[in-house]
């Protein structure tokens, strides 16, 4: 589909890349937002841009800057922002990188519960499941579904596992999951339908921090199985 800029409400803009699951248009996302917020930076009533997976959320001051200029500020932003085609991120050395955040995990048992049924799912050993779990290096591909929440491309093909059918009312903050071909850590206790894998003590959002979530779009990521 061709790239498509709507309104959002009255104070937003919704600028849609495509639907399909194709990491290029995360990147071009990323892209885009970076653009939009560095003019941000000395534009009066142009917010901080929000990526997705294949869109980003502009929103606006409606009394500052009319949507008209807004619209004018994405088009430019979109057409200096790389495509984003054949960006295949090297893991392994970013994961490796000062700025690469490692989350240690308590794999299993009470704190991983669904970690007997990955393994059946996969046709493979618990044991199995956490090294190449803990083995692989992910990307932040863009925040969502509550604050903090980090969507985590880079899992291993064969831990890919669909979502639980029955979703829990309530996943334990900290909880490492799994779902589809992605994993995430859950910020907060909250309802989910995520895979539960294992355990963190790392506190991913913090509203008193300076950045509140510990993750951003593009970070690298490791985790580490704890001792």
């Amino acid at each position: 589909m061709a790239d498509e800029i709507a309104p959002f409400g009255d104070s937003a803009l919704l600028v849609t890349l495509g639907r399909a699951a194709d990491r290029s248009l995360t990147v071009r996302a990323r892209a885009i937002a970076e653009a939009l917020g560095a003019a941000g930076a000395s534009t009066a009533g142009l917010g901080r841009p929000i990526p997705a997976h294949a869109s980003v959320l502009v929103p606006f001051d409606p009394l500052v800057l009319d949507r008209e200029a807004a619209v004018g500020f994405v088009r430019r932003a979109m057409e200096t922002a790389p495509d984003g085609a054949g960006a295949e991120p090297d893991l392994a050395r970013t994961a490796s990188a000062p700025s690469a955040v490692e989350i240690p995990v308590r794999y299993g048992g009470d704190d991983g519960p669904d970690l007997d049924a990955v393994a059946g799912h996969c046709g493979l050993r618990p044991e199995d499941v956490i090294e190449l779990h803990a083995g692989a290096r992910y990307e932040v591909l863009f925040l969502g579904f509550a604050p903090g929440f980090a969507y985590l491309g880079g899992l291993p093909v064969a831990l890919s596992t669909p979502r639980r059918a029955s979703p829990r009312e309530r996943v334990p903050a900290g909880s490492v999951a799994i779902a589809g071909e992605q994993s995430a850590v859950y910020p907060q206790a909250m309802p989910g339908g995520w895979n539960l894998i294992g355990r963190t003590d790392t506190v991913l959002f913090d509203p008193a921090r300076t950045e509140p979530s510990l993750l951003s779009p593009g970070a690298a990521v490791r985790f580490v199985p704890a001792r």
